[in-house]
């Protein structure tokens, strides 16, 4: 197989070191060793990222005055609005949406748009977050517009091209489409919906939920002409308490909440903190650093897009390793009574996400038992408000979700396979005595 499906590992050095970066990898913060494979949930904390947030966070002067600590305030929230546009998201242009999570900057991109936007009708998929499905329903309602939903593909976790433009037309005044499935990681070809939707409606307006894809691969909203994404720091090795958001210059201008004096494009509504810009910094830094180890170039986006990509090679080597195994330790493709859901062969659209059941024991009481053995993991079940929607629509009643990072290392995904061995032979053995 080719490393464009089965992926590239870091060198060990490079691993180790990247390791090192971070918070509570291989010991949780009361000392405790664990495997953190819960990173969808919010990801392990690059210690670079909080430091700077302290050291900002410690300073009281407010950015909008004359003097030099302001100024030199004023320059670290520049930075940060250069780093979330120019190099995370691509923007050459366009506006930043700030808040204190991504849900709120996607309800306020979503109301802006439908609420200005002539249509009949609003069109999304049955696995977006909850923030993305619902914005969409509640203003297609307030509006009385027709609120359309393309359905998932239950064999590869995504959303088919075809089943989502078969919902557009020339009435459509929003598509909003998720990067990536936070239960299977399948990555959707945002470029290619793109392409073929605004062949049925040139001047649709598309945005994209890509908290769950960008820690994992590289966004980039003039390539694909999106009017809008967001994304979390702090499931992209960043900090809590701030939500980003990229929205086109058309989108910029339509009627939104801002101070009335303030330019027609502005997003800002009061003073936000330098130290969260700061930490995002902090992340950029460190992608690019990563981008250093294998380029030599001084463009900061350049840098990033390289980064992004080897920690996308490293975290499919991971995926194939998690799935595959080796000849000494099973994968979980071949742990009897361990069931690989929405799984593919084809690696290459797939972030470092596994979903998976065991037979004979809950989703919950797996979760439990996981942790009880140094193992945190999370439930994706049909009880749950934030995933009844989304798992219904993959056919499945619950799944055990996997989220390892690419601060791991292969010996970790062997600990984890090492578990889940032993957690299968128990379950087997009480149930026979049973």
């Amino acid at each position: 197989m080719s490393h464009e499906n089965i992926g590239v590992l870091f060198n060990s050095e490079l691993q180790k070191e990247i390791k090192d970066r971070f918070y509570y990898v291989d010991h949780d913060h009361l000392g405790r060793k664990r495997l953190f494979f819960e990173n969808s949930g919010g990801s392990l904390r690059l210690k670079s990222s909080v430091e700077a947030k302290e050291r900002y966070e410690k300073i009281p002067d407010c950015p909008d005055r004359n003097h030099d600590t302001s100024k030199m305030l004023q320059k670290v929230k520049e930075d940060g609005i250069r780093d979330i546009l120019q190099i995370i998201c691509g923007a050459k242009s366009g506006a930043l949406v700030t808040e204190l999570t991504a849900s709120q900057v996607m309800f306020q991109i979503t109301q802006t748009i439908i609420e200005n936007v002539p249509g009949t009708n609003v069109v999304t998929t049955s696995i977006e977050h909850p923030s993305a499905y619902d914005s969409a329903k509640y203003y297609a309602e307030k509006t009385g517009k027709d609120f359309r939903v393309a359905m998932a593909n239950p064999k590869t976790g995504g959303v088919d091209t075809e089943e989502i433009l078969k919902h557009i037309d020339e009435n459509t005044c929003l598509l909003s489409v998720i990067s990536a499935s936070n239960v299977s990681g399948n990555v959707l070809d945002i470029e290619e919906i793109v392409t073929e939707a605004r062949k049925i409606k040139p001047d649709l307006y598309i945005i994209s939920d890509a908290v769950q894809h960008m820690p994992h691969g590289v966004l980039d909203v003039e390539k694909y002409q999106l009017d809008g994404v967001n994304f979390a720091p702090y499931k992209g090795f960043g900090v809590r308490g701030c939500g980003y958001g990229y929205v086109s210059d058309r989108v910029a201008k339509l009627p939104h909440h801002k101070l009335l004096a303030k330019p027609e494009n502005e997003w800002e509504l009061g003073s936000f903190s330098p130290s969260n810009f700061a930490a995002i910094t902090a992340v950029v830094d460190y992608v690019c650093w990563i981008g250093k180890q294998f380029i030599d170039s001084e463009d900061r986006r350049t840098l990033y897009v390289e980064g992004m990509n080897r920690i996308h090679l490293h975290e499919r080597a991971l995926l194939q390793h998690l799935l595959e195994g080796t000849k000494d330790i099973p994968g979980l493709r071949y742990i009897n009574g361990v069931n690989v859901l929405l799984d593919s062969e084809n690696l290459q659209d797939r972030d470092l996400i596994s979903a998976i059941s065991i037979d004979g024991i809950g989703f919950k009481e797996t979760v439990e038992q996981y942790y009880k053995r140094g193992v945190t993991v999370f439930e994706r079940v049909n009880t749950s408000l934030y995933s009844k929607r989304i798992i219904e629509s993959l056919g499945l009643v619950g799944a055990i979700r996997i989220s390892p990072m690419h601060c791991h290392d292969t010996n970790d995904i062997d600990e984890f396979l090492k578990i889940t061995s032993q957690l299968v032979e128990e379950i087997t053995k009480q149930s026979i005595n049973v």
